[in-house]
């Protein structure tokens, strides 16, 4: 199974924004689904497979739930690479406002779900379903992430496939999510850099940034 998709330049065999929204317009693809890609593939900044695949995710997850993208939803997304995109863009769902988390659990997959003011909320978990995809050889391959997709020459076929396959791609699952409410907290101040932090997250006196978490060295 794939666990780390990789978001790749444009290269010459490879489909532009363009080209990709006509192929949806060919297939019949209703124009709010449409709508969808030509807004994700600009904020991606690229038409990458796992981004193209995302936007079926989220349109499936939403259909499961009878939801719509105007509807409070909460989401956690299984990978870093190119899914977290569409959550963004159709649903409005941040790291900012709260409402996206990402886990890096090395499975394409992501749970969508609704407000709940208990303990869990009840969401649907979708994921890419490699038992589906034997029809589909270019795209089994490249999320099996095996030497027979060949980047230079099935970029194209892996867009066609992606498209001809849609939300057929996917399998769900019904999941409780636990809810984290929000708390109350205090400030306290790092003993190394001296910068105010909650406290609850100081780690022997340090914040993150100056202890498990260190990112960068001054210059």
């Amino acid at each position: 199974m794939k666990s780390n998709v990789i978001c790749m330049p444009k290269l010459g065999d490879e489909y532009s924004k363009e080209e990709i929204l006509s192929l949806l317009k060919k297939k019949g693809s209703d124009t709010t689904l449409i709508d969808w890609f030509d807004r994700c593939i600009d904020f991606h900044q690229g038409t990458a497979a796992g981004l193209l695949i995302g936007i079926y995710m989220v349109d499936y997850a939403l259909s499961l739930l009878d939801a719509k993208p105007g509807d409070r939803l909460y989401s956690v997304c299984e990978t870093p690479k190119c899914a977290p995109d569409p959550l963004q863009v159709i649903l409005h769902c941040t790291p900012g406002n709260n409402r996206l988390r990402v886990i890096n659990t090395g499975r394409f997959a992501m749970t969508v779900n609704r407000p709940s003011d208990g303990d869990f909320a009840e969401g649907v978990r979708v994921k890419v379903d490699s038992a589906k995809l034997a029809d589909t050889p270019v795209l089994e391959a490249w999320f099996a992430n095996t030497s027979k997709f060949d980047r230079k020459t099935m970029k194209k076929q892996l867009v066609e496939d992606i498209i001809n396959k849609g939300t057929g791609m996917l399998s769900w699952e019904k999941v409780r999510v636990k809810v984290t409410h929000k708390q109350k907290w205090k400030t306290g101040v790092c003993s190394s850099c001296g910068e105010p932090v909650p406290e609850n997250l100081l780690e022997n006196g340090l914040c993150p940034g100056c202890g498990s978490q260190k990112y960068y060295e001054k210059t």
